[in-house]
């Protein structure tokens, strides 16, 4: 039962994977918009033999592969810590989980590692044709591995496609498709690769403002920033499509967590967006009769519109998903989260009950054991909860972070189409506040990545897999105190990483582009 771990290795368990997936996360969205932005200028390259798009791809190249080899190390830490901190996590579901790791491993990894080395080491060679080909591959490769690990999270989020198997006490795949294609892995996906994309935009936007700042190697700058706010405006507007759909798959597949984002303790029909607002701090319970705000705006009737489809739609508040008793889109009634925890607890019951009469020899009713536990296994982790309150996620971090992420997103939008429109109709070097709006910018795209992360794992507590298994009923049976030495371990490991890979991005960047046509010429002469 949750109740008997030990509050404080959850506490330090989470804090540890929390860490390490926040540290990786700085790393992969921008491999993932950088290989989009040098794939198209090593295009333009290629179709047109200037010399100077050469150089202007290999610049971007070179911080490309200094964030991707950080991004590699921190993601082997990350992906070892379901074995080590997350044991009965990595038991209950290894044969689901694992297999897209794996196809991520073996395929997408591989096929990224190995076109890499093409990329930075076969100019001049390989054909034009071959080495544009491997630099495309690589991006390829980076957004294969996307996809698989994001499928993993995603059936975390949503588990489809697997029964549980009583005798090996494990969840086993039937449906490969089912897991790999959920509209959840579709929509996570779409989302997160379009915001790698954004950030890698605002990167080389950013960057190619402060070159325009120092006066120096302009029209590098402005090719640059042509092509990757082209590219971000594209992935921006894509974003919010997106995030539409992503909106109506969470009010299906997770109410509570919607709920959480909206600060919406009570539902009902024709329920309004909120655009900003501030939280109650007094609000401590979903029961506690206490407003939910201080002060809010909201638009009317568009989160039904956004969670339905229907402006009149209900939309169940946090208060309904626990007392339950409301008429769900199949037409059947909702229970309550006590008769869940309760279901949940006969589960529990009913395995052991055919585990020990199986052993016993008792076979009819060990099967009647079974038939019970397979109807009430859809509640299977609530049996861990002790109560109704412990299904609801941490609101005022979800509200906050999910608004954050959406200002910025239409922030991003207003951004690109104004350095469009400078660097096609205007002389955009001689606009010195842009430089610096756009080199502030970069941050903001790194505040958008996280934020949005914060809202999909937080929102989903406490399960670490939906209504089957709870954080608490997850975790490895370790010490306390070798969590909490590991994680200060990690922690400045990854910050001497990071300090490290911004020091040698900064040097590289001041060198400039100069150096990357010297090394073209080096080549040459070779």
């Amino acid at each position: 039962m949750v109740e008997n771990i030990s509050g404080s290795l959850i506490d330090w368990s989470r804090a540890q994977f929390a860490l390490t997936a926040a540290y990786h996360w700085l790393f992969v969205p921008l491999t993932l918009g950088l290989a989009v932005v040098m794939g198209l200028m090593e295009t333009v390259y290629y179709k047109t033999g200037d010399e100077k798009w050469k150089r202007t791809a290999r610049f971007w190249m070179k911080l490309f592969g200094i964030n991707f080899a950080v991004g590699v190390a921190t993601g082997l830490i990350l992906e070892f810590q379901f074995g080590t901190n997350w044991s009965n996590y990595s038991w209950f579901v290894g044969d689901i989980f694992g297999a897209p790791l794996a196809i991520e491993g073996i395929v997408a990894f591989f096929m990224e590692v190995t076109f890499i080395a093409v990329m930075f080491f076969g100019w001049n060679k390989v054909s034009r044709g071959f080495h544009l080909a491997s630099t495309w591959l690589t991006g390829l490769g980076a957004t294969i591995s996307a996809w698989w690990i994001l499928v993993a999270n995603s059936w975390m989020q949503d588990p489809v496609g697997m029964v549980f198997n009583p005798d090996t006490m494990r969840n086993e795949m039937v449906d490969f498709w089912a897991v790999a294609t959920s509209d959840t892995a579709v929509v996570k996906f779409l989302h997160t690769v379009l915001s790698g994309w954004v950030l890698g935009a605002v990167f080389v936007v950013g960057v190619s403002c402060w070159f325009l700042w120092k006066r120096r190697d302009k029209a590098f700058a402005v090719r640059s920033i042509k092509v990757a706010a082209s590219v971000g405006l594209v992935a921006a507007l894509l974003l919010a499509w997106t995030g539409d759909s992503s909106a109506y798959n969470v009010a299906k597949t997770q109410p509570m967590k919607l709920a959480a984002i909206e600060g919406l303790y009570e539902g009902g029909n024709g329920i309004g967006l909120v655009g900003v607002g501030v939280l109650n701090p007094s609000k401590e319970r979903w029961d506690d009769g206490e407003d939910a705000f201080l002060m809010k705006m909201e638009i009317p009737r568009m989160l039904s519109l956004l969670a339905t489809r229907d402006m009149d739609g209900y939309v169940p508040g946090i208060g309904d998903i626990i007392r339950g008793g409301y008429q769900l889109p199949d037409g059947t009634t909702a229970l309550s989260a006590q008769e869940k925890i309760e279901r949940g607890r006969s589960a529990i019951a009913s395995l052991a009950d055919y585990r020990r009469l199986r052993a016993e020899g008792d076979t009819a009713a060990a099967s009647a054991a079974r038939a019970e536990l397979m109807e009430d296994m859809p509640y299977f982790g609530y049996g861990y909860l002790s109560a109704p309150g412990e299904t609801v996620p941490p609101v005022g971090i979800n509200f906050y972070s999910f608004r954050v992420m959406v200002i910025l997103g239409g922030y991003f939008i207003a951004f690109f189409a104004v350095v469009l429109f400078l660097a096609f109709k205007r002389d955009i070097s001689r606009f010195r506040w842009l430089h610096v709006v756009a080199l502030v910018t970069i941050p903001l795209g790194y505040i958008a990545t996280q934020t949005g992360w914060i809202v999909a794992e937080v929102g989903r507590q406490p399960w670490t897999i939906q209504d089957l298994l709870p954080v608490g009923a997850a975790v490895s049976g370790l010490e306390v105190g070798s969590v909490r030495t590991t994680f200060f371990i990690f922690a400045i490991l990854f910050t001497v990483l990071l300090i490290a890979e911004i020091g040698i991005m900064l040097r590289e960047i001041r060198r400039g582009p100069e150096q990357a046509a010297s090394d073209v010429s080096n080549d040459k002469k070779a």
